[in-house]
């Protein structure tokens, strides 16, 4: 742990960010813990924050040669998809999934439209773990990224021990920054290059495009037994403009907003909860905050409403930033 000044950073504005956020945290920059509130080694679920973790999961199935592509069909792992709707499933994605564009549960073909979809992510996680991995979600964390990258605190795919719920994460906000500073640094762990750098810059720079319309909610067949990560298969249409990999980019969506309205556009996050899980990543400013249990859950009323809880934590956040 380094003083907050010591690191350019206000104490004061920090102090302010904590009030904002509540539950625990911690805020790293270039790579040094400056501030943190409540137990920042206390693990617990992220919720959907879990899901650029899967991704880049998927990122390093792609490296590793296991998957082709991001473009391949998941259809060679999950063969059922070929009959699933009249073989509409047939051509579903990896990418689909980690855009949420897949279309699966639903009646549009995939890649036609956005749906916040917790049952395809399901699928999504099951397929890459258990027959790209051949393992559970946890035994794959803990060889890509748990111990390249010295995990500290308690860790789980399974937090809530229930196969029907598997596919969610617990961690502690200290852990989950570390993960958050391996994107900050491109894929690299001190000095040694963990996922490619152009897998990274993929990830980081592929936003659903924002003029994608919203999926029309129509249901579909899905496999049986289909199971979810916790929610259902069209939970919010915020997404175009921003979504990349299952990463909130600070992008802008179709009527020209920006999604944290006072960070600069490089900014990223992962989002659980509407804003009580968050990894907020500001590369341009070698600022990392991350938080769970905290109060925000206004992070979809973000995109044109500067006045979001979201947005007030994001803005102080970057505020506190008062030098090299």
């Amino acid at each position: 742990m380094r003083q907050p000044e010591s690191l350019g950073l206000s104490k004061a504005k920090l102090e302010a960010l904590r009030e904002v956020v509540g539950g625990r945290g911690c805020v790293v920059r270039y790579g040094y813990m400056a501030y943190s509130w409540g137990d920042p080694a206390r693990s617990a679920d992220v919720a959907s924050a879990v899901k650029p973790v899967i991704s880049t999961l998927l990122l390093f199935a792609v490296q590793e040669g296991r998957v082709t592509s991001v473009d391949a069909a998941v259809s060679e792992f999950e063969p059922r998809l070929k009959t699933l709707n009249q073989g509409k499933d047939a051509s579903i994605t990896w990418r689909h999934f980690a855009s949420q564009t897949s279309g699966y549960g639903l009646a549009e073909p995939p890649g036609r439209a956005y749906a916040y979809n917790d049952l395809a992510l399901a699928l999504y996680c099951d397929t890459l773990t258990q027959k790209v991995f051949g393992t559970n979600g946890t035994e794959a964390l803990r060889i890509r990224l748990a111990e390249p990258l010295q995990f500290e605190d308690h860790y789980s795919f399974s937090p809530f021990r229930r196969p029907d719920r598997d596919g969610r994460l617990a961690i502690s906000t200290r852990d989950f920054a570390r993960f958050g500073l391996l994107y900050l640094r491109g894929g690299n762990w001190r000095g040694k290059q963990l996922l490619q750098t152009n897998l990274v810059q993929m990830a980081l720079s592929s936003p659903v495009p924002a003029n994608t319309p919203p999926a029309g909610g129509e249901e579909a067949e899905m496999l049986p037994s289909q199971r979810t990560l916790g929610g259902t298969r069209n939970i919010t249409s915020v997404g175009p403009g921003f979504y990349s990999f299952n990463w909130w980019l600070n992008g802008t969506n179709s009527a020209g907003q920006r999604l944290f309205r006072h960070a600069p556009p490089d900014a990223y996050a992962a989002a659980g909860h509407g804003g009580i899980r968050v990894l907020f990543i500001v590369p341009s400013l070698e600022l990392i905050v991350c938080w769970n249990d905290g109060q925000i859950q206004d992070h979809d009323e973000s995109p044109g409403n500067p006045n979001t809880r979201m947005n007030q934590a994001t803005r102080l956040a970057c505020e506190a930033v008062t030098g090299p």
